[in-house]
Formats: structure tokens, C-alpha cells, sequence
């Protein structure tokens, strides 16, 4: 069981904000940003090519909702998308608001947010999520 799934099961906690039958959008505990989501879904797959056509498609719309909220909350001038897939075997998506294209460089060192701050940005982008 991947730490994604974990978080997805509630038995590690994280700064969720949204959630349907098939996905989980969550902040990014090592923001490059603040507001830096991860999207995953709820099936455990480790290569995001991997998932069966419906699943990716339904992926990227579900991500596109949560983009939407983080234009929405986040002041920057577009929300970037990346997939690297790496870090943690389970399929996800990073949406990172942005306005200059080096924002979304992750040999940029990680934000150090307080847990409330954390708390305020989830809460946030999650009031203005249309999933």
C-alpha cells in the first residue's frame, strides 16, 4: 500500500481538497507553492499510463475542476501541470499555481508552511471546488 493510499484510507493525515468516488486531490505537504495539489486516484496504479483510458480521461477533467478552485484561491497567472511519478509509486498529477515558468522547477527549494496555514489554503481552494 502506497503512502497515497494511505492518505486516501484517512490512516495518514493530509490537507484534503476534494474528493469523489474515483479521485483525491490533497496539498502537497513539500509545496514547491503555496497551494501545490496532488491529484490521485482512488486505484492504486503506479504509471499514470497505465490506467485504463476512462480512468485518464476522468483524471484530468477531476484535476481540471481542482485547477479551477486553486485560479480561484491561489493569486498566480495560470495553474501548471506536471507528472513525474517518481517519488511514490501511485499515478498523480501535480497542480501548482504559477506565474513564472520557474515556479514550477522542482530543484526550487520547498515551502515551509504552518499546519494552519496549510489548514486555511485547503480549506480555501476546497470552498471554491466545483467536484
Amino acid at each position: 500500500m502506497t503512502v497515497f493510499s494511505k492518505i486516501i484510507a484517512g490512516e495518514i493525515p493530509c490537507y484534503k481538497v476534494a474528493e469523489d468516488d474515483c479521485f483525491f486531490a490533497f496539498l502537497d505537504i513539500n509545496p514547491l507553492v503555496k497551494g501545490h495539489v496532488l491529484v490521485v486516484p482512488k486505484k492504486e496504479v503506479d504509471y499514470i499510463f497505465d490506467l485504463d483510458d476512462e480512468t485518464l480521461s476522468q483524471m484530468m477533467l477531476f484535476s481540471k475542476r481542482v485547477a479551477q478552485a486553486i485560479k480561484k484561491t491561489i493569486e498566480c497567472r495560470k495553474v501548471g501541470l506536471t507528472v513525474i511519478g517518481l517519488e511514490v509509486p501511485h499515478a498523480h498529477i501535480h497542480l501548482i499555481p504559477i506565474t513564472h515558468e520557474s515556479d514550477i522547477s522542482f530543484a526550487n527549494p520547498k515551502k515551509k508552511l504552518e499546519a494552519k496555514e496549510f489548514e486555511a489554503i485547503a480549506s480555501a481552494i476546497a470552498a471554491n471546488c466545483n467536484v
